[in-house]
């Protein structure tokens, strides 16, 4: 069976949540895979680090070294890269095996967008050495036309374009009626690249005649705790994934106002449960929302935000854009086997 060796930042809790089984036990039938990632624990298929204070420092610095020695035990036939950080760490250890970076953004959020501000001051080299790994890597496979128009941009054309794995399961139960009383949801990270503190001054601008829930934890967490704190919100940090289903459930609108945005997950999550989307026109969320049809589409700037905002106000808008929101969202599901099929299909070119 063709080896595959799949390298993320990413932090895994063992054992693995359903939706994460669902996913490596779909690879597994078709590839051998073994992973190196973050963690406070590991077995003989994901090679953990510790998660420690210096997390972030020691997994970077150390990841071609890592590489190199599962690369000698494991001896796969392709390096799966979760981005182009990941590759470029892979092509650093020099295993002559082909690696393969996935895009599912823009790289360049790394250093800007996210994260502590000191991040900036790496962020120029961070740009050069994810661009340097997106060119030289020996395949690209994107998640979506955006981040496909990414590698183009520094001329490689993907090999590959297809989602990146999505547990859907949760979200294609029966629409359930908008509420009586227009509620707006905010999912994600608090990071500059989401634009929460963009949101938080349209909000008080707009002020409309609706009720706004915000779900997420990250460094931003200041601008919603204001918000909160002058009865303009209700904040819930984190949510499993029924949770997320009931908060769409009782939201009449998601709003996504971000900077940047990949495949933007939480998009298909809120259609399938049949929620239009104000987001924001970047990245790959026109990829997503049609403007008027299924949600809106609005300029990242809190004028632009606060003039959609008002919208919640028109029930028959709501109405009328919540009606095509479900067979947007169905377009994008895919099955664990079709996807790891796909995957399988990548790295055996």
């Amino acid at each position: 069976m063709t080896r595959a060796l799949f390298v993320a930042r990413m932090r895994y809790r063992l054992p693995l949540s359903p939706t994460l089984r669902r996913k490596w036990d779909a690879l597994a039938r078709v590839l051998e895979v073994r992973v190196v990632a973050s963690g406070n624990a590991g077995d003989a298929t994901f090679r953990l680090r510790n998660v420690s204070r210096f997390d972030g420092p020691l997994f970077w610095s150390t990841l071609p070294l890592r590489i190199r020695r599962e690369a000698r035990a494991f001896r796969p036939d392709a390096i799966v890269a979760q981005s182009p950080y990941e590759a470029a760490a892979a092509l650093l250890a020099r295993t002559d095996v082909r690696v393969i970076v996935e895009l599912h953004g823009d790289w360049r959020t790394f250093g800007r967008l996210y994260g502590s501000r000191a991040r900036r001051v790496v962020a120029r080299v961070a740009d050069a050495v994810g661009t340097w790994a997106v060119r030289r890597a020996d395949r690209v496979r994107a998640v979506s036309p955006y981040t496909a128009r990414l590698a183009r941009e520094v001329g490689r054309e993907p090999d590959a374009v297809f989602p990146a794995f999505m547990d859907l399961e949760a979200f294609a139960a029966p629409v359930r009626p908008l509420p009586l009383h227009p509620v707006v949801l905010f999912i994600g990270v608090l990071e500059p690249y989401k634009n929460i503190d963009g949101l938080a001054e349209a909000w008080r601008r707009a002020r409309p005649a609706a009720h706004l829930r915000i779900v997420g934890k990250g460094s931003r967490s200041a601008v919603v705790e204001s918000l909160v704190r002058d009865g303009l919100a209700t904040w819930t940090p984190e949510l499993p994934t029924e949770g997320v289903v009931d908060a769409l459930d009782e939201a009449s609108v998601l709003v996504l106002p971000s900077r940047s945005e990949g495949m933007g997950r939480v998009v298909i999550e809120a259609q399938l449960r049949g929620r239009p989307v104000l987001g924001a026109s970047v990245g790959g969320i026109p990829d997503l929302v049609t403007d008027g049809v299924d949600g809106m589409l609005f300029e990242p700037s809190p004028e632009a935000i606060a003039s959609a905002l008002r919208s919640v106000e028109d029930p028959a808008l709501l109405r009328r854009l919540a009606a095509r929101a479900r067979p947007a969202g169905e377009r994008w599901l895919i099955s664990p086997d079709d996807y790891a099929e796909r995957v399988r299909e990548l790295v055996e070119r």
